[in-house]
C-alpha cells in the first residue's frame, strides 16, 4: 500500500503521457512502502532502504517503467518482465530462461518477492544490493546482452526518459547507476503479505480446509520445511547445500567466495507464492511441488559434499503417506497472493 496522495500519483503519471511535452521538474515525492498491520516491524523489521536511494513516487514510477522497458536489451526485444512475470510471482515458468540470442541461461530466474528485506541477490549471492543486482542482466551475454553505453545512449534519446530521470533524480543526464537505482525502487514495492496463510497465521482466521490445517501442521513438525522456510518471508535467507547431487557441476556460493566449504550451496528461496513460481531448485530440475515434496520424503543425497545439516532430517527420507504429501502441498498453495500476483501497480505501465 502506497502512502501518498492520489493527486501525487496522478501528477507523476503525467509526466510520461505526451511526448516531449512536459511540465517543469519539482523534488520528488517520498513514498513510504507499507506492510499490512499483520506483518509489524517488529515481526519482520523496518525494510532498508540506501541513504542514497531513497524511495519516491518518481522514482518508482521510472523504475517500473525501465523494469519493461525492452530497451535494456541488445535488439530492443526484451525486458526484465521478460523473465520476472508477475502472475507466475515475478519468476519464469520456464526451466532456464532464454536471452535475445536464443541461449539459455543455467539457473532458472529467482521470483522477486519481499526482495527490500533480502541483502544478498541470485541463487549464488553475488549481487549485495537490489541496485547491484540490476547491473548484471543488462550485460550478460546470454541474457539482455548489450552494453551499459548503448542502453544509456538509447534511453537518453528517448522522448520521454530524460525528464523522468529529472523528475526521479533531479538530473535529466542518464547513467547506468540511476537506471539500476530506479529499478531498485520498484522492485522494493513489490511486497506480498495477503495469501490465505497470511490471514490464518497472522490473523487468525478461521480459512484453512482440513487438508491445509493437516498440511500446516506437518510444515511445522513432520515434514521438517520451518528449518529453513521460516519467519514472515518464509525463508531464512541462508545458504544451503539441500543434498541435490554428488557430483557438484554448479558450485554455487563457492563461486563466489572461493572456499570450498560453500561449493553446492545455494540461496533458500522464499516459499510465498510457492505454486506460481515452478520449476523449483536453483537448476528447475523439479516441476512440480509434489516432485519436490517426493524428494524430500524419499531423502536426500547425504554423501553430497558439504551436505547442510538441517538436512540431516531428510537423508533417510520421511516416510509421509500420500495423504500426508497431498495435505503439505494443499497447505503450499496457501501461499499464493492474488492481490500480489494480479496488481495492477506491479503491471507493465505501456
Amino acid at each position: 500500500m502506497y502512502k501518498v496522495n492520489a493527486l501525487l500519483i496522478t501528477a507523476s503519471v503525467a509526466l510520461v503521457t505526451g511526448c516531449c511535452k512536459h511540465p517543469d521538474p519539482v523534488a520528488a515525492t517520498p513514498l513510504i512502502i507499507e506492510v499490512p498491520a499483520h506483518i509489524a516491524s517488529s515481526i519482520i523489521g523496518e525494510m532498508p532502504i540506501p541513504a542514497d536511494n531513497p524511495t519516491t513516487v518518481e522514482g518508482v514510477a521510472l523504475g517500473r517503467m525501465l523494469f519493461y522497458e525492452n530497451m535494456l536489451s541488445g535488439d530492443n526485444t526484451m525486458s526484465c518482465a521478460t523473465c520476472h512475470i508477475q502472475g507466475d510471482g515475478f519468476a519464469d515458468k520456464r526451466q532456464f530462461s532464454e536471452g535475445i540470442t536464443g541461449d539459455l541461461g543455467d539457473r532458472q530466474a529467482m521470483a522477486v518477492i519481499n526482495s527490500g528485506w533480502t541483502d544478498l541477490f541470485f541463487w549464488d549471492g553475488r549481487a549485495v544490493s537490489l541496485e547491484d543486482q540490476a547491473f548484471g542482466p543488462v550485460v550478460n551475454p546470454v541474457e539482455l546482452n548489450d552494453t551499459w553505453p548503448n542502453v544509456v545512449a538509447k534511453l537518453q534519446d528517448d522522448c520521454d526518459y530524460p525528464h523522468l530521470f529529472e523528475a526521479a533524480f533531479g538530473t535529466s543526464i542518464i547513467d547506468s547507476v540511476l537506471v539500476s537505482k530506479a529499478i531498485a525502487q520498484f522492485e522494493r514495492t513489490l511486497v506480498s503479505f495477503d495469501s490465505k496463510y497470511d490471514k490464518f497465521f497472522y490473523n487468525q482466521e478461521d480459512v484453512f480446509t482440513q487438508a491445509e490445517m493437516n498440511g500446516f501442521d506437518l510444515f511445522m513438525g513432520d515434514a521438517e520445511c520451518v528449518h529453513c522456510h521460516s519467519g514472515p518471508n518464509l525463508t531464512d535467507d541462508m545458504f544451503r547445500n539441500n543434498g541435490l547431487d554428488i557430483v557438484q557441476t554448479d558450485i554455487g556460493l563457492g563461486k563466489v567466495t572461493g572456499d570450498e566449504l560453500d561449493n553446492g550451496k545455494f540461496k533458500v528461496t522464499t516459499l510465498r507464492n510457492i505454486a506460481q513460481t515452478a520449476p523449483y531448485m536453483h537448476d528447475g530440475r523439479f516441476a512440480t511441488l509434489e516432485e519436490v515434496v517426493e524428494y524430500y520424503n524419499s531423502g536426500v543425497l547425504a554423501d553430497s559434499p558439504n551436505l547442510d545439516p538441517e538436512m540431516v532430517h531428510f537423508s533417510e527420507g520421511l516416510n509421509l503417506t500420500e495423504e500426508q504429501k497431498s495435505d503439505l502441498i494443499a497447505f503450499l498453495h496457501t501461499m499464493s497472493d492474488e492481490t500480489f500476483l494480479t496488481n495492477p501497480k506491479f503491471s507493465d505501465p505501456n
